[in-house]
This record gives structure tokens, C-alpha cells and sequence, in this order.
């Protein structure tokens, strides 16, 4: 069976490049400029963003949570029943993920053009935690379904 990809989430819920550039990295929590030293600043009162945090974090919780009743399960379940609520579960964080990418992706351009920031924020691009989201998504939605259909043996 697939297991919950903890680490994967992590990784793209607290490492900053989801908005790239050649003097500057951005994520969910904020920005951060490197010309000739590091400065980092968090992001205003943006309603967008702060959706996508608590969305991420709510998928972080959710993928942790699968994984201990996974664990509970195991030893739980009769042989031959299904791990249904591992599932549901699991399938609760894909879809918390899948919103805070969707909500970046589509509101990506109101964070970035501000006048707050740095001009050239406005031209960079996706980053690799970005792009990890996605995957985590692809993951956690296989490993969902397959603790649909995954049954306990002996």
C-alpha cells in the first residue's frame, strides 16, 4: 500500500520557493529577499493566502492523522474489512490541498503585483514547493482511493 507522504507535505507547507526569482523566494508565509543580504518580511492582510495556510495546514493535520489510524486500524480491524476511515481521511487532506494550490494558483498575481513588494516579484515563477504541492496532491488522492479499496489480511 501506499502510506501518507508526511514528509512530502512538509516540505511544501514550510520551505519558501513557491514564488521564485532571481533576488527573491516566496511561500505561504513570506517573502524574502536575497540582493546582498537576506530579508525577509511576512505577508499583509491578504484573505487569499491566509486561506491557502490554513488549508495546508489542515491537509498537514489530516495526512498525520491517516497515518495513526492507519496504524490503529491495523491492529483494529478484522481480516477482510476495509480501511474506509483511513480513506476518508486521507481523501480530506487531497482535497485541502488541491484548494490552497488552486486558491495560489488562481490568486497568484493579486499577492505578487502588489506595491508592497519588489517589482520584480511580479515577474517570477512557480517554485519547486509549488510544484510538490501538485504531486502532493496526486499522492495523497492514489493513496486514499487505495485505502478504499485495500482490505486487512492476516
Amino acid at each position: 500500500n501506499i502510506s501518507p507522504p508526511p514528509p512530502l507535505i512538509f516540505i511544501y507547507v514550510f520551505i519558501f520557493a513557491w514564488w521564485v526569482g532571481d533576488n527573491f523566494s516566496t511561500d505561504v508565509w513570506r517573502m524574502c529577499t536575497t540582493n546582498t543580504s537576506t530579508y525577509c518580511f511576512c505577508f499583509s492582510e491578504y484573505q487569499s493566502i491566509q486561506a491557502v495556510q490554513a488549508s495546508m495546514i489542515l491537509s498537514t493535520i489530516f495526512c498525520c492523522v491517516a497515518f495513526l489510524v492507519f496504524i490503529l486500524q491495523l491492529f483494529r480491524l478484522k481480516q477482510g474489512e476495509r480501511f474506509v476511515l483511513t480513506s476518508i481521511i486521507q481523501l480530506l487532506s487531497c482535497l485541502c490541498v488541491m484548494i490552497a494550490a488552486s486558491i495560489y494558483t488562481d490568486r497568484h498575481e493579486e499577492l505578487h503585483k502588489s506595491n508592497e513588494y519588489i517589482p520584480e516579484v511580479s515577474e517570477g515563477q512557480y517554485g519547486y514547493s509549488f510544484v510538490l504541492a501538485w504531486i502532493a496532491f496526486a499522492f495523497t488522492l492514489i493513496s486514499g482511493i487505495m485505502y478504499l479499496i485495500l482490505r486487512k489480511r492476516k
